[in-house]
């Protein structure tokens, strides 16, 4: 995929799938029934709006059918941590990072797997 966009809601039907696909409308609407108070009807809906977007598929399951991811799940994460980045931070990851360590108190443990991640970027090894 070119440019993905994902809403709150795609965001939750692409966790339950990337957990798990394929899966039924029925295990899709009981997971997220579960994990975010949706409706069946509420899940049934999203499904056919990201169908129609390209980001899933329906696909023939035996009697039945079931549901598959079409956005990878760490593009959607990088396209979304730029998104944010650019909107929120002018796409200054050290703005970002400033802004967080002093709203918050990091723990040690943060800190230290902070730097082990600076550590490897400037080293050149990817994660």
């Amino acid at each position: 995929m070119e440019h993905i966009k994902l809403a709150p809601s795609e965001w939750n039907v692409l966790n339950c799938l990337w957990e798990s696909s394929p899966r039924t409308v029925m295990q899709i609407s009981g997971e997220l029934e579960r994990t975010v108070g949706w409706h069946r009807s509420t899940t049934i809906t999203t499904l056919h709006r990201m169908e129609a977007k390209g980001l899933i598929r329906c696909e023939q399951a035996g009697r039945g059918k079931a549901y598959v991811p079409l956005v990878d799940r760490e593009e959607a994460e990088v396209a979304e941590t730029q998104s944010f980045l650019d909107r929120v931070y002018r796409g200054s990851v050290g703005m970002m990072m400033s802004a967080m360590a002093q709203r918050r108190e990091l723990s040690a443990g943060e800190i230290a797997e902070l730097r082990a991640i600076l550590d490897q970027a400037e080293r050149g090894e990817g994660q």
